[in-house]
């Protein structure tokens, strides 16, 4: 089984990620770690702040890696946000058959009434280095444009608006 965790900045894509292995000893890749790794190591010109031309760039790499996964019949989690809205497109009904797809996004309630607890937590697992974007204006743009975007391709979006802990239980049940 591979594990798609995907969504907007901020939404706890990492903690689910890390509690799912903890949970189910599923060994997780973070996109933002072959991000990083890619663009430290001079095999890519691009920057962290090219989203889109990212999620290009990135896509068929992991794509591949989720197919030599279910190939080889082994478990795996994916997180980031570089997945495309349009993901399903990648994959025949054999692999999509043993993909879970996870896409968290937060409401504009839950934004403004939780800003700082969110802005509080953006640490949890990875040390963010420069949070100073992070508004509650721009985090809810982020995740309009992931609602819709997954939303027009016919995606389940677990949208928080009360609870986080709420939000994913029934992931780690």
């Amino acid at each position: 089984m591979v594990i798609i965790i995907t969504g907007a900045s901020h939404v706890g894509k990492t903690v689910l990620a890390q509690r799912m292995l903890e949970k189910y000893k599923y060994p997780y890749c973070s996109i933002d770690h072959l991000k990083m790794g890619l663009i430290r190591s001079g095999i890519t010109t691009l920057t962290p702040e090219d989203d889109d031309d990212l999620t290009d760039y990135l896509w068929p790499i992991v794509r591949e890696m989720i197919k030599t996964a279910i190939e080889n019949k082994q478990n795996l989690i994916v997180e980031g946000c570089y997945i495309p809205f349009d993901w399903r497109n990648s994959f025949d009904e054999h692999y999509l058959q043993s993909i879970r797809f996870i896409c968290l996004a937060m409401s504009d309630e839950y934004i403004s009434s939780h800003f700082g607890e969110i802005k509080s937590h953006g640490s949890d697992i990875e040390r963010r280095l420069d949070d100073s974007y992070c508004t509650d204006e721009q985090l809810k743009q982020d995740n309009h444009r992931i609602i819709n975007g997954y939303k027009s391709y016919g995606e389940k979006i677990t949208l928080i608006t009360e609870s986080y802990e709420d939000s994913i239980r029934g992931f780690l049940d």
